[in-house]
């Protein structure tokens, strides 16, 4: 008589007994950590790990990996109890295109993903089967990392040698798109593994992310905090940067994830799904003569002008709270997916700070890795200048910036719409490669401002003079009749276009980028770094 699952020859009944203890078998992993747990899960306002995965992906589609694995412990042929491990992993599709999902069970020790397997024989995990299958990765996020009641049951302390696991995530970044959204309170691991992504969101009110948390601080501090002071929404994706995006819901977080990936392709050695666009890549838009103001010191909304060039409704912003004077996210062109950034006037007059420069630096990475153009819109009036600036290390960010955007290698247009002056303006070009440089009448640019500049440069006539305050206007002036646009055209060929004509010349750039991308695939000299 052999036990189910034997190797021997069976009837249709033992056949059918097993298949029987299969099925009992998939149940009681279902049940994750309990009904009792489960309970105290729905009452903290979240889903349980495999109700997020039911509410995310296409119906019917995930398929799990490693199903059955768990601690069990039994005596002789009977099992006398099963943990689940506290994560949750399969292939999935998300609005038809096969991704791989990984979500932390929260009820089973707070989402650790230690529990059963490990030996001779294991199967690939999540992450490795993203790897080597070429597929998206996306983590739910809900888990607390390691415990110090794992040493009790191990029986001894562990060297932190958790890379030898994490490594294949960090090549994951080089090779398919990577999204994260944060679920719950995650520590340890798993919250470094949040921004460990090409794109991030959390929920408001549910998520935090901190390497430990108010226990932690109180230990080491003695300071009371609590987990949304320490790693809420408000430090993460206004002043830390760590997350991209908030949600007001899961439900919201699984959409964001969703439109994300629409815009990528599986993976950095193919091209970008195109979708059908209904407008027209002819489309003129009357309100682009009158956007920009005449008087500099005025301000208008950029978010406009992205509006007006790109397909209608296809911008999707990333990092909105962040780095808010550089403005980023994907678009379409023609049904192309393109990154798009511009210069944001309304925070800091449109300089570029050390949160703004990185924002950038992030979308060409992720642009130069999976074959999309870049659009920059660009009204830059330099670094950001002063003293918390210093303290921040403009310079150094400055310095990463210059190499980032030199060392990429995918199609770049740029629109100048108004300033660019600087080191940060000539982070707006780059000197190989298929680049473009549109501007507009209303554009002006420089090495320095000449406002500031005369101050400095003629400094010795301006003091000198009856009337200083004149003197340096009459010089302003003279300066300002030079940086007519037309001169630059007149003597570098640089082409100045009617605005309406933008998104026209534009849609054309990304059409014609196409075959210089599929020259490209799976070749970037830029490493993803978070």
């Amino acid at each position: 008589m052999v036990g189910a699952f034997g190797g021997a020859r069976m009837t249709s009944a033992e056949g059918t007994s097993d298949v029987a203890a299969l099925e009992e078998r998939r149940e009681r992993m279902k049940a994750m950590g309990g009904a009792d747990r489960i309970a105290r899960h729905h009452e903290r306002g979240k889903l349980t790990a495999r109700e997020r995965i039911d509410a995310f992906v296409d119906e019917g589609s995930f398929r799990e990996i490693q199903p059955f694995l768990a601690q069990a412990t039994y005596d002789g042929d009977e099992l006398t109890s099963l943990l689940p491990k506290g994560l949750i992993e399969g292939h999935a599709k998300i609005d038809g295109r096969k991704v791989v999902l990984s979500a932390g069970d929260f009820t089973v020790r707070g989402g650790s993903a230690h529990g059963g397997g490990g030996g001779l024989g294991q199967e690939l995990n999540g992450a490795r089967r993203a790897l080597e299958w070429g597929l998206p990765y996306v983590r739910l996020l809900d888990a607390v990392g390691g415990s110090v009641r794992g040493f009790e049951r191990l029986g001894r302390t562990y060297m932190p040698d958790g890379n030898t696991t994490v490594a294949p995530e960090v090549e994951l970044l080089q090779t398919v798109p990577v999204a994260s959204a944060v679920l719950g309170s995650v520590a340890g691991l798993p919250a470094v593994q949040a921004p460990m992504s090409h794109f991030s969101v959390m929920v408001r009110g549910i998520s935090q992310i901190f390497p430990g948390g108010p226990p932690v601080v109180r230990a080491a501090f003695g300071v009371d905090i609590t987990k949304e002071e320490l790693g809420g929404d408000a430090i993460h994706t206004r002043v830390s940067g760590c997350i991209d995006n908030l949600a007001d819901t899961e439900a919201e977080a699984f959409a964001q994830i969703r439109r994300w990936l629409s815009y990528l392709p599986r993976c950095a050695g193919e091209m970008a799904p195109r979708c059908a666009c209904d407008d027209d890549p002819e489309r003129r838009e009357e309100a682009l003569l009158s956007i920009m103001p005449k008087d500099r010191r005025k301000v208008y909304d950029v978010r406009t002008v992205v509006e007006r060039l790109a397909d209608r409704g296809s911008f999707f912003e990333i990092a909105p709270g962040y780095g808010r004077a550089r403005i980023t996210g994907l678009a379409r062109f023609n049904g192309y997916p393109v990154g798009l950034m511009a210069n944001n006037n309304r925070v800091h007059g449109g300089s570029t700070d050390v949160a703004a420069g990185s924002k950038a630096m992030r979308l060409m990475m992720l642009c130069d890795r999976f074959n999309l153009p870049l659009i920059s819109l660009a009204d830059e009036p330099g670094f950001l200048v002063g003293l918390e600036s210093e303290k921040q290390g403009i310079e150094r960010a400055g310095a990463r910036m210059v190499a980032t955007v030199c060392m990429t290698r995918m199609p770049w247009c740029t629109v100048v719409i108004g300033r660019l002056y600087g080191v940060a303006g000539q982070c707006h070009h780059r000197p190989s490669g298929m680049y473009e440089r549109l501007c507009w009448p209303s554009g002006n640019w420089g090495s320095m401002h000449i406002s500031g500049g005369v101050s400095a440069a003629y400094r010795s006539e301006i003091e000198s003079a009856d009337d200083p305050e004149a003197k340096r206007e009459e010089i302003e002036a003279r300066l300002s009749a030079i940086a007519a646009p037309m001169r630059t055209a007149e003597a570098t060929g640089q082409d100045i276009i009617d605005p309406r004509d933008t998104r026209r010349r534009l849609c054309e750039f990304v059409e014609d980028a196409q075959p210089v991308l599929a020259s490209q695939l799976g070749v970037s000299r830029l490493a993803y770094l978070p």
